[in-house]
């Protein structure tokens, strides 16, 4: 397991890598970026807990979200782990914090033009607003199947 320094090192080395010009990025790009909200880890063991890793093989972005839900069906916490550009970190960012508070029919609504409009991604960064919904769908899938099995 990463430790949270070692993470925000390399963390921290990917996005100054990673954002090649702040006139290029929308204001809202730029704060979730440098004030990403909820970065790190759930327990995956949990049973609670659905975890999605998406990839993006043409850029080398890789987004993992992670949601826990309560017994009611409400996600209650929402954490991503990115490794990719500025833009997919902004996705990620605001992608876990539209679902926290969400049932998990609501969740699943949470669309990546949704995410691109709010972040104002240009055409050429829809692909990480993308990985965003895939990432939500996918730990909405391993969730569920965490459930049929218990």
């Amino acid at each position: 397991m990463m430790s949270s320094k070692l993470f925000a090192l390399r963390f921290s080395k990917v996005r100054s890598a990673s954002l090649p010009s702040v006139a290029t990025y929308h204001k809202n790009v730029i704060d979730h970026y440098d004030n990403p909200r909820n970065v790190g880890s759930l327990d995956k063991k949990d049973r609670n807990v659905g975890t999605g890793i998406v990839g993006a093989p043409a850029c080398g972005d890789v987004m993992k979200l992670q949601i826990k839900v309560d017994e009611n069906g409400k996600i209650v916490d929402a954490k991503f782990k990115t490794f990719g550009c500025g833009s997919a970190i902004a996705s990620s960012s605001l992608a876990t914090e539209w679902v926290k508070g969400k049932s998990l029919s609501e969740a699943a609504t949470v669309k990546n033009q949704q995410i691109a409009s709010e972040l104002r991604l240009p055409p050429v960064k829809l692909h990480c607003s993308m990985l965003a919904e895939d990432a939500i769908q996918a730990a909405l899938k391993d969730y569920q199947r965490k459930q049929a099995q218990a």
